[in-house]
């Protein structure tokens, strides 16, 4: 007897040491549609339930805006602009020492399964399924483990993905949430909040219902597997993680880098046996801590008792060895659907700055994804027939160069405190933060794509980056961070730039040009010399900046002659510049060309989207839609 109790007690204290891991993930969605978070509209029982027991995040923090390269920072334990991920749908390299952290886990003895997204964002993608789980499908789950087996079982539910919401068809939503959605779980339309930058209106109300009762659905499945677990007699063994991959999948929020864009919902549950492994205590906790998913590797890594490694800058939240929380926070925006975009981010959870890099782009640019959806066509229709207050109308116009937000009061982030001399102080803290961040970091997503593609053929820009005589971040931040400011000393320099030796000097000088308006004209003479540029996105960015104000025969033969040419990554960014351009009309002959050979197969598809944004926008040609998943 005295043996059979001790061999218990040496289980119980195992099991209490390496306790079992559930992680709930759902899409698309912002802390504010969510019941525990304060909205009194949403129908989500189950994910308020784990927040009355567990811990619930003020300030949790995605590594993008878009899912896959939130995904690739979630499985690695990496950021992505360590890595290069930060384009959603990118398929660069990384290197091999790089790992899916489950690998981990199941090196451990864990028991790993993903239901069943992986959708990592890099040409590694099926490396780091092989290693992370011992399966995974969309019927996997710890069922499928050895008896008494620890496990770390993953749930990706895509009910309140934009897909469902927003992109496609009003008919298909109903057969795939509307119809699987229990009656007391669905949200009319008259119940939804609007958020202030959208116009109230049925259509409005329509689409935002959408988004509640997509929620709703992915509650609903929550509260299903929980049940599972219960029913398995697994509730008191297993910490359960909920969260969302980046905020909601609407205008202005998805593919954004304000704050829309990354905060996320987070909930963190704990039965009895594990409560002591918070440092907030639980029971309805509510911390304001910084969270950001990057730490959620080290994390669980801790909780089985594995070494975490160097590669992995992320804090272990939980157990008796949990890093202190940051005060502040680097967050990052890149491109999306082959459009180049960057925008970078620092919040210490209630205020929030973003920097622009390329602000001649409104907040709504054109992305394939969003202008097929009856959302953006009621947008874009409002703001034709007039209908929108200045706030709305704003979305549409190109950006501001700086953003600050004051979360607590402005949690829809209507009014820019960037130019308030109250928070001069706080922007110029901010401001250097974020050039330290950049610099001590090596943020490689400052690379053109097109290099990120040319160093992925024999290399990673992960070690690209780490060459300071090829990639010299700390010039390359300095030319970036002219972009958008609109003086004559900072037009000087952008001109001066176009000569130095390093190209992406060179590339970012073009860039922060293409803000500068009619003010480069008298800088013609410099800008045709840089049409010689040998450097590819150099010369086709200057080729739209002269043409754009001087309608340059040269310049315009430049960009034509590349959109014909079909080339990966420098036809997606010849189209993308001339699109944010007031004079464009003569580029619709080679786009449609483009587009016609793209249709042949004469041509690779690399700027499909892009061509057919243009020729939608210019011209008004209906965008195709595509059924997604």
């Amino acid at each position: 007897m005295l043996l059979m109790a001790y061999c218990l007690a040496i289980g119980t204290l195992y099991a209490q040491q390496r306790p079992n891991v559930l992680w709930v993930v759902i899409e698309d969605t912002s802390p504010q549609f969510i019941g525990c978070y304060g909205d009194s509209s949403a129908r989500t029982p189950a994910i308020d339930k784990l927040a009355r027991g567990g811990v619930r995040f003020a300030n949790a923090f995605a590594t993008g805006t878009v899912c896959s390269p939130s995904r690739s920072a979630i499985i690695t334990g990496a950021r992505t602009y360590e890595m290069g991920t930060g384009n959603h749908r990118s398929n660069y390299a990384i290197p091999a020492f790089i790992k899916g952290f489950p690998s981990y886990l199941r090196q451990a003895g864990y028991y790993t399964s993903n239901n069943k997204k992986t959708d990592y964002n890099t040409s590694a993608a099926k490396r780091l399924t092989t290693e992370s789980w011992d399966e995974s499908s969309g019927e996997t789950g710890w069922w499928n483990r050895k008896p008494g087996q620890p496990f770390f079982a993953v749930f990706n539910f895509d009910d309140s993905h934009q897909s469902r919401t927003m992109t496609n068809p009003y008919q298909l939503y109903t057969k795939q949430v509307l119809d699987e959605l229990p009656a007391d779980r669905k949200v009319a339309e008259k119940e939804v909040h609007v958020p202030p930058f959208f116009r109230d209106s049925d259509s409005m109300r329509k689409q935002l219902a959408r988004i509640y009762n997509g929620i709703s659905l992915a509650d609903y499945k929550l509260g299903k597997i929980i049940d599972r677990l219960e029913n398995d007699h697994l509730l008191d063994s297993t910490i359960i993680f909920f969260y969302a991959d980046h905020g909601e999948g609407m205008p202005r929020a998805k593919t954004n880098g304000i704050d829309l864009g990354f905060r996320a919902p987070l909930v963190i549950w704990f039965p009895e046996m594990y409560k002591g492994l918070s440092p907030w205590g639980t029971g309805g906790v509510v911390t304001a801590d910084l969270v950001n998913f990057a730490d959620f590797a080290p994390t669980l890594l801790q909780l089985a008792g594995t070494p975490i490694p160097e590669y992995m800058h992320g804090r272990a939240l939980l157990g008796k060895d949990a890093a202190p929380a940051p005060k502040q926070m680097l967050l990052t925006s890149d491109g999306a659907e082959g459009v180049t975009e960057l925008c970078r981010t620092i919040t210490d959870g209630r205020f929030t700055y973003s920097r622009v890099f390329m602000p001649f782009m409104p907040e709504l640019f054109y992305k394939k994804y969003f202008d097929y959806s009856e959302i953006m066509q009621q947008m874009r229709a409002d703001l034709k027939n007039n209908l929108l207050d200045n706030t709305q109308k704003h979305l549409f116009e190109t950006r501001q160069t700086e953003y600050l937000f004051d979360y607590n009061n402005d949690p829809w982030q209507l009014h820019n405190l960037a130019q308030d001399p109250q928070y001069q102080s706080m922007l110029e803290e901010m401001r250097k933060k974020m050039k330290s961040d950049i610099i001590r970091n090596r943020d490689v997503m400052f690379l053109p794509e097109y290099e990120l593609g040319q160093i992925s053929k024999t290399g990673t820009p992960y070690e690209f980056r780490q060459n300071d005589l090829e990639y010299p971040i700390a010039d390359i931040y300095q030319a970036a961070a002219l972009s958008g400011i609109r003086t004559n000393n900072a037009l000087k320099k952008q001109v001066e730039l176009l000569k130095h030796s390093n190209r992406f000097v060179r590339y970012w000088a073009a860039l922060g040009l293409k803000s500068q308006g009619e003010a480069v004209k008298k800088y013609s003479r410099q800008l045709k010399d840089a049409l010689k540029d040998e450097y590819a996105p150099v010369k086709i960015v200057v080729a739209s900046v002269l043409y754009d104000q001087t309608r340059d025969d040269m310049a315009g033969n430049i960009l034509k002659e590349v959109i014909e040419t079909g080339k990966p990554f420098l036809t997606r960014l010849a189209i993308q510049m001339v699109q944010y351009q007031q004079n464009r009309d003569a580029f619709v002959p080679a786009v449609q060309q483009l587009l016609n050979e793209i249709a042949q197969k004469k041509k690779a598809a690399d700027a499909r989207e892009p061509a057919e944004l243009f020729m939608y926008s210019v011209k008004n040609v209906p965008l195709k839609y595509e059924t997604f998943w």
